[in-house]
């Protein structure tokens, strides 16, 4: 009864039905060259309603580093959210890939950055001036760390000052699929009609074993971008495995369909808890993460009671992260709620 990520959780049984039947024949050439690499890009060009360049890698990592190496150089500033994945979980990956550029937090409200904040940061960025890094870049996570989404209205807000200000518009899109579900837009209004240049489009996370997606808007950007995946280690040889499992996770629009299931679960989830007597919400829960204060008591009980998730590190105690996944059993849910129910009476 796992809630500690949705990494934890297995491969969706079409994606690993794919991988096995890729697995059935030899395929030529290698190194991305084949059919299923080529057809993953044509169906990303269809879900965004545009040509795109995509380019398959196997980790967020390499996915959010090597978008931004094309966007910022060594002497250039990327701005994020302090709690992005970027400045905190990528153990400085971001600079080594960039050749050192400088990663700028900005605070925001629920794991967000606000267009008025984002302004006044590039505004006062003195560009051009020697002594300092230059604007390069922004970066948003799309759904953020703390679970909430940026609506299309927010994007084009701070896609509009990017543009004012000739920087480049990145999204960390580890959990879109659960963003894009919350939300009543489709993928282009959220991306590249609000001025996004390149997305690391998430599977991972969302049912695939391990795969992901640089997809760039912008043609000139990608220019560059096959060397440095090939520098970086993420030309794949057998790329095809790679890119079977977004194959397999675009068809049919299986990956919206396991995020809506993912969505659900931690809808259920907040709901019975919020119920609760001495129990506090930290942020809205607009995908798949829930980050919530229970009494003490009914934490220790729940772990005793064999439920699993992680304390969340900096904050009052008590406080814990839920998430669900698309292979979150709703009998888990229920018993979760039932025993916190229990506990707290």
């Amino acid at each position: 009864m796992n809630f500690c990520s949705d990494n934890v959780a297995g491969i969706a049984p079409e994606i690993l039905a794919a991988i096995g039947r890729v697995n059935e024949n030899a395929a030529m050439p290698s190194y991305g060259g084949d059919a299923i690499t080529a057809r993953v890009e044509a169906k990303l060009s269809e879900v965004f309603e545009r040509r795109v360049w995509a380019f398959p890698v196997v980790t967020g990592t390499a996915a959010n580093s090597l978008a931004l190496s094309v966007m910022t150089p060594p002497y250039g500033a990327v701005y994020c959210h302090p709690e992005a994945h970027i400045i905190v979980d990528e153990c400085g990956a971001p600079e080594f890939y960039t050749g050192g550029a400088k990663l700028v937090p900005i605070a925001g409200k629920n794991g967000k950055l606000a267009a008025s904040d984002v302004a006044h940061a590039l505004e006062n960025a003195r560009a051009g001036d020697v002594h300092h890094v230059q604007p390069a870049a922004v970066s948003l996570t799309q759904a953020t760390e703390c679970g909430t989404v940026y609506s299309a209205e927010e994007v084009g807000a701070i896609g509009e000052i990017a543009r004012r200000h000739h920087v480049k518009l990145h999204m960390d899109g580890a959990r879109f699929a659960n963003a894009l579900r919350h939300m009543n837009a489709s993928p282009a209004d959220i991306t590249w009609k609000a001025g996004v240049d390149a997305l690391s489009f998430g599977a991972t996370k969302n049912g695939a074993m391990a795969a992901e997606a640089v997809v760039f808007f912008d043609e000139k950007l990608a220019e560059t971008f096959g060397f440095r995946r090939k520098r970086a280690g993420h030309l794949i040889s057998k790329m095809r495995f790679v890119s079977a499992q977004l194959d397999a996770y675009l068809e049919n629009d299986l990956w919206l369909r396991l995020a809506d299931h993912a969505n659900a679960q931690a809808a259920r989830l907040v709901a019975g808890l919020q119920a609760l007597p001495g129990v506090e919400l930290l942020h809205p829960v607009q995908a798949n993460e829930i980050f919530i204060r229970l009494p003490l008591a009914v934490v220790a009980g729940l772990r005793a009671a064999g439920f699993d998730f992680y304390d969340w590190p900096g904050a009052a105690p008590g406080t814990i992260r839920l998430v669900t996944s698309f292979a979150t059993r709703a009998e888990d849910v229920t018993g979760f709620i039932a025993t916190a129910k229990k506990l707290a009476a």
